[in-house]
């Protein structure tokens, strides 16, 4: 057995490592070779022989559904392929059979692709709204499901790095009869998440991130049961079971998480998602998880140490691949111009300095990127 450090059994796998010290896989990720290469293969087989190998697309669609099953302990007809997270949040969001007076569990420092259709509901349908902390007590969480309809959270806050404790919020909403949502986008592929242990009934994520796949392909996970009460919004012709059949006029939908996918899928994202995550599965996000972990406690301990603040508290329990900081008399955009100079991408996140480290970035990296920050 190998017993190199995993990402020094990796590297070859990123060759934007030649380039840049990268530390902004919470924004876009830079493609495996894996994937690119998929994408590569897909982009010179369409120039040559444009769709006459048609049946491979089929099967790079099937490959993500089976792939994405994996990575979540879902059965391929619970996953679709969507566009994006937001996609996949609406979906659930404007297809349940909301009543004025319903009302949901949401947390005010989510992402707009995670705030922005709830807060559609609360103004078009009446829907009331519980806002909570991510650093709520589980009590206070327990507290507001009582008589909610659903709660959505993200695995990962996009600028905290405040990873939820998800099985406990899934048990919570067991006990209530409240739908799970989840925004798996900023932990997906770098920690372990499984929607049957969780509890979890619907989660959306795009491939761009810690999936380190192509931008504009995700997936949404829903479960079987929670299909039947979920209408497709969008509606076109690969909704319905009988869509290869050009001439039929039945709207029976598909049986599956298929039916809320709306016409022609992104082939080349597809191509490249099914890569991206067959690789993290042969590589093992349980064998990722501590790595991004200890670099992101390495990053933390290293800009405390040089009088930066950081946001939010870190534990082994609560921590995740993001990082963000600040320093007074620095302006957060000037710190990530000048980290850009020494070839070290970061990003500048209302206010704070954003770093997000995946698995092939090496402890050396990180000290090279702490010893450029002013």
């Amino acid at each position: 057995m190998d017993q190199a450090p995993l990402w020094q059994r990796y590297r070859d796998q990123f060759p934007v490592c030649q380039h840049l010290l990268y530390l902004n896989h919470a924004a876009v990720a830079p493609l495996s070779r894996r994937a690119a290469d998929a994408m590569q293969h897909l982009a010179q087989d369409c120039l040559e022989f444009g769709s006459l190998h048609y049946d491979r697309w089929l099967a790079a669609y099937e490959g993500v559904r089976v792939a994405a099953g994996r990575l979540l302990n879902a059965g391929r007809s619970e996953i679709a392929l969507v566009k994006n997270t937001s996609e996949g949040i609406a979906t659930v969001a404007l297809g349940l059979d909301w009543k004025p007076g319903d009302r949901m569990v949401g947390f005010r420092e989510e992402f707009p692709a995670n705030y922005f259709p709830w807060k559609r509901l609360e103004e078009e349908k009446g829907v009331a709204i519980t806002w909570l902390s991510v650093t709520d007590p589980l009590e206070r969480i327990e507290e507001a499901c009582r008589g909610a309809r659903l709660l959505s959270i993200s695995f990962v806050q996009f600028l905290s790095g405040y990873r939820a404790p998800l099985p406990a919020i899934g048990e919570i909403c067991r006990r209530n009869h409240c739908i799970f949502m989840v925004d798996a986008i900023q932990g997906l592929g770098a920690f372990p998440l499984d929607v049957r242990a969780c509890g979890i009934h619907a989660l959306a994520a795009d491939g761009h991130k810690w999936l380190l796949g192509p931008e504009g392909c995700g997936i949404l996970y829903i479960n079987q049961e929670l299909q039947d009460r979920v209408t497709p919004v969008e509606f076109g012709w690969t909704n319905v079971e009988k869509y290869n059949d050009y001439a039929s006029r039945d709207m029976g939908l598909r049986r599956d998480a298929g039916r809320y996918e709306c016409g022609t899928l992104n082939t080349i994202g597809c191509f490249g998602l099914k890569a991206a995550i067959e690789f993290l599965l042969e590589v093992g996000v349980g064998e990722i998880a501590p790595v991004v972990q200890n670099l992101g406690d390495r990053i933390a301990a290293g800009v405390r140490a040089k009088g930066y603040e950081l946001l939010g508290e870190r534990t082994q329990e609560t921590g995740a691949g993001i990082v963000s900081f600040r320093k007074k008399g620095w302006e957060a955009s000037e710190i990530v111009r000048k980290l850009r100079a020494a070839g070290i991408a970061a990003a500048p996140r209302n206010g704070w300095v954003r770093t997000s480290p995946h698995f092939y970035i090496s402890p050396e990296d990180i000290d090279r990127f702490l010893a450029e920050l002013p």
